[in-house]
């Protein structure tokens, strides 16, 4: 059997689209800016718990569309995928940060769990080797904490709409970071064997 290194394993989860998990961050996060216009705060508080804790599983079916397919078995096995959903698990485990100041003051929801979760980008970064999992965690950190404390009123619309501002600018971070490896492999020249 042969046995792919650490190396073979992070260029190949490296060269995955990385699309459905964002996309469906920046569905969930719309839904809850809306419900933030139209709904009472303790409505928004609810649709915040079970919208961020289900953004895994709409990411597993939008992956089915855009190719990364989560759930396909035939995939060889990667320890990165396996280190990848360590840090999902990772953001929900920061819910034992965000439900105590919860209890204290409900309006630090968006503002903990808008932070917390994004978190994750951080070690994703590391593992593609690329700069926009930095740029997501550190610029929503930034806006989101900027927000609680800029717009008290409207933590629970602000924050949502600025989170899904920096999803739809890491998409097309993502994109565009497909698109120049695509086009990269296109101009290598090619070597005869």
């Amino acid at each position: 059997m042969n046995k792919r290194t650490l190396e073979e394993q992070r260029i190949e989860f490296s060269n995955q689209k990385f699309l459905a998990t964002p996309l469906a961050g920046l569905i969930v996060w719309t839904i809850i800016g809306f419900v933030g216009i139209f709904f009472s705060d303790f409505i928004v508080v609810w649709s915040i718990f079970i919208g961020t804790g289900s953004i895994v599983y709409l990411a597993m079916f939008i992956s089915k569309y855009t190719g990364e397919d989560f759930l396909d078995k035939t995939k060889p096995k990667n320890e990165f995928d396996k280190l990848f959903f360590f840090t999902v698990g990772q953001a929900l485990l920061a819910y034992s940060i965000a439900i105590p100041f919860f209890i204290i003051d409900y309006s630090s929801l968006p503002m903990t769990v808008g932070i917390l979760t994004g978190l994750m980008w951080l070690p994703f970064s590391w593992i593609i080797n690329h700069w926009v999992g930095i740029f997501h965690a550190t610029f929503r950190t930034t806006i989101v904490l900027a927000l609680w404390y800029l717009l008290p009123e409207y933590r629970f619309i602000a924050i949502p709409f600025a989170i899904v501002l920096i999803y739809i600018i890491t998409i097309g971070i993502l994109k565009n970071r497909g698109n120049k490896e695509e086009s990269g492999n296109k101009n290598a020249p090619q070597h005869n064997i």
